[in-house]
């Protein structure tokens, strides 16, 4: 788990950084993700690679288990909304404990809201899980908040 986690987060870095000099925001902070099931709290971290295309990667606990995510969003803005855009999204997550290892394909629908003249960056989004594998299984009422710092 050390390994994928390492390689993950060494390929989240490098590629952020390469794309850096076209928009340069990144958002490091808090996710919560919650609903039927476990509460999930962790570190995430959130990179815009274009002007639409946006990157954002997680690390939560709850339960027994440990998560990790990686998503790829398409943000527009909401005309005559300051800072609040709209999102749409989906990508991968992994899920280690209990002995076994779970697979989820995880869409996503939210708001983002980048507050005026500070560092803020507020997110809540609309998440179900896809379970891939054995009794594989659909969870609709699931729900992520985001509190993150914008550098």
């Amino acid at each position: 788990m050390k390994k994928l986690f390492l390689l993950f987060a060494t390929a989240f870095l490098y590629f952020g950084n390469t794309a850096k000099a076209q928009t340069g925001q990144t958002s490091a902070g808090l996710t919560v993700d919650f609903g039927d099931g476990a509460t999930l709290v962790g570190p995430a971290i959130r990179h815009n690679f274009t002007a639409n295309g946006v990157g954002q990667a997680e690390l939560t606990f709850g339960g027994d288990q440990t998560y990790v995510g990686a998503f790829y969003q398409y943000q527009d803005r909401i005309r005559n909304a300051g800072g609040l855009n709209w999102y749409l999204g989906v990508g991968p997550q992994l899920g280690f404990g209990s002995g076994s290892t779970d697979f989820y394909i995880r869409p996503m629908a939210g708001l983002d809201y980048k507050l005026d003249n500070t560092p803020i960056d507020l997110s809540f989004d609309w998440r179900p899980a896809f379970y891939v594998g054995d009794n594989s299984n659909f969870t609709a009422a699931r729900f992520g908040l985001g509190f993150r710092f914008v550098f």
